[in-house]
C-alpha cells in the first residue's frame, strides 16, 4: 500500500513557476514509477510526466516538454514537478500516481495503482 500526498499548488500569473511535491508513504518507494497527471474542468485526466522506476528515464507530454521537469528523491520518498513558463492552459488539478508497470505504458492512467488527492494549479493570464 502506498499513500500519496501532493502539495505546492496555487495561483500564479502566466510565465511564472511552481514546484509541486508528492510525498509517499512506505518503504518501497523506489520500486514504483512516479507520474504526474492533470485534469481540467470538463476534460479527461491527461498524462504530464513520469519518472521511471527501472532506469531513471523521464518522459513528458509534448505540451509541457521543455517547461516542466520531474525529479525524485528516493531518500525522502518524494517526487517533484518543477513547472516553469506556466500558461493559462496549464490550469488543472494535478495528481501524482505510482505504478509498477513497464515504461511503454506509463502514459496511461489505468496502469497506476495509487493516486494522491490532487492539488489545484491556477494560471492567470
Amino acid at each position: 500500500q502506498v499513500q500519496l500526498v501532493e502539495s505546492g499548488g496555487g495561483l500564479v500569473q502566466a510565465g511564472g513557476s511552481l514546484r509541486l511535491s508528492c510525498a509517499a508513504s512506505g518503504r518501497t518507494f523506489r520500486n514504483y514509477a512516479m507520474g504526474w497527471f492533470r485534469q481540467a474542468p470538463g476534460k479527461e485526466r491527461e498524462f504530464v510526466a513520469v519518472f521511471s522506476r527501472s532506469n531513471g528515464n523521464t518522459y513528458y507530454a509534448d505540451s509541457v516538454k521543455g517547461r516542466f521537469t520531474i525529479s525524485r528523491d528516493n531518500a525522502k520518498n518524494t517526487v517533484y514537478l518543477q513547472m516553469n513558463s506556466l500558461k493559462p492552459e496549464d490550469t488543472a488539478v494535478y495528481y501524482c500516481a505510482a505504478s509498477t508497470s513497464s515504461d511503454y505504458v506509463l502514459g496511461e492512467p489505468e496502469v497506476y495503482a495509487y493516486w494522491g488527492q490532487g492539488t489545484q494549479v491556477t494560471v492567470s493570464s
